[in-house]
């Protein structure tokens, strides 16, 4: 498979910025203006939530959101609809994340096919178990270009870990606590070491460090050893508080 943008932009000499928010938030139609504002100032990767109604791992920012964008009407065929020129404008890595549930329900190959005639580069399926991914669906995410990402966290075993940098073919999602997401205002002991025990393992693929980062020391605490940094709910915040405006403000009060 030719180098993938993700694949791509991980060989840049930089720490990575990567924005998470939900499609269809805080109004149907901001989609695709939110994402070429963010490319517009800087930012290395999006991160497109795909709302769905029982969210497991997410915190009260981003459940708000999911439950707002379904309100708005957004659903899978508009998400793909909204994007169907998104690469005449957007050249950065794009990847939806979201539940298994509304891909399953839409046609895992349908759904694939769809991302690749878009131009989306990775899925983010929390709730896809890697056994499962790869007996019955990585042949079909391969045949359409798509990677997948799959996520870690601080309780999960090194020999897993082993078992997820094997089957990775982009970067690692590395959670950053065992709670839902949301804002921290920085690190503990706890986490720092966890970061230095997943450094020490020298990982075949680069980790992205998302959950509880929200600002410049947040993100520079958590790039220490990682390649770069997700944030979600502390864009959501100031998509609630600013609507789509002001992105350039959000974006150079991390960097």
């Amino acid at each position: 498979m030719k180098d993938n943008r993700i694949q791509t932009k991980l060989q840049e000499d930089k720490k990575l910025l990567s924005i998470y928010f939900t499609a269809g938030y805080p109004n149907i139609n901001d989609t695709v203006q939110i994402i070429q504002d963010l490319e517009e100032n800087g930012v290395d990767m999006i991160e497109i939530g795909l709302p769905f109604s029982d969210p497991l791992a997410d915190g009260p920012t981003i459940q708000a959101s999911s439950t707002q964008a379904l309100n708005n009407g957004m659903t899978t065929d508009l998400l793909f609809e909204q994007l169907q020129d998104i690469r005449k404008t957007v050249s950065i890595p794009l990847i939806i994340m979201g539940y298994f549930n509304p891909v399953f329900q839409y046609g895992v190959e349908a759904f694939c096919k769809r991302c690749q005639e878009i131009g989306i580069d990775g899925l983010i399926l929390p709730d896809l178990p890697l056994d499962v991914y790869q007996e019955e669906y990585e042949a079909i995410f391969k045949k359409y270009g798509l990677i997948n990402v799959y996520l870690i966290t601080p309780q999960t075993s090194e020999e897993r870990i082993r078992q997820i940098d094997d089957a990775s073919d982009g970067f690692i999602y590395m959670v950053s606590s065992a709670s839902t997401t949301g804002t921290k205002d920085g690190f503990g002991n706890e986490q720092q070491a966890y970061f230095d025990r997943i450094a020490s393992m020298e990982l075949q693929n680069p980790q992205i460090v998302g959950f509880g980062i929200s600002n410049q020391e947040t993100f520079k605490q958590a790039t220490q050893h990682a390649k770069g940094a997700i944030i979600g709910s502390a864009f959501i915040k100031h998509l609630a508080k600013n609507g789509p405006q002001k992105i350039d403000g959000f974006v150079s009060g991390i960097r």
